[in-house]
């Protein structure tokens, strides 16, 4: 009885973590959003190298292979949805910090899979820039995904065993 008490905790807390980001993402999303419109336009001065500026991103990650067709946009959505069941698959058979990674990849890509169906685009506003180089426009699901990536990358350089 003690291992299912234990699985359903670590679910718990899991799922928690997935939806915590979740929420922050749409919580900033919503925000800019409605500010954007408050506005009248997408962008928004914040400092001298970042601004919030609202784009609707069509493609993946920071805008990379934006699409307008129906059909190729969608099999991206449905492409992101399998690998969100990889995902959760995934969280269940990792531990530890490998599994945190694949939590915050999921939390972030959940966000995004919602704004891709129900907006039909991802809004992208955080802009980066020194002076007139601008990073790719991203979100807050955006930072998740590649800190959770980055955390993968730590742990196969640092704890994996070579054979």
């Amino acid at each position: 009885m003690s291992n299912w008490k234990t699985l359903k905790d670590k679910f718990f807390l899991s799922s928690f973590f997935v939806f915590f980001i979740f929420l922050i993402d749409r919580i900033s999303k919503i925000l800019i959003i409605k500010k954007s419109e408050e506005l009248g336009n997408g962008e928004i001065y914040s400092s001298k190298f970042m601004n919030f500026e609202l784009i609707w991103n069509k493609g993946i990650a920071f805008g990379l292979f934006s699409l307008d067709e129906g059909l190729a946009y969608q099999t991206i959505s449905l492409l992101i949805f399998i690998v969100i069941i990889i995902l959760i698959y995934f969280i269940k058979k990792s531990e530890s910090f490998e599994k945190f990674g694949f939590i915050l990849i999921l939390g972030g890509a959940l966000g995004n899979l919602f704004d891709r169906i129900f907006y039909n685009a991802v809004p992208d506003f955080i802009d980066i820039h020194i002076n007139n180089f601008h990073w790719f426009i991203f979100n807050i699901a955006d930072i998740f995904i590649s800190v959770g990536v980055l955390c993968l990358i730590l742990v196969e350089i640092f704890f994996k065993k070579v054979v």
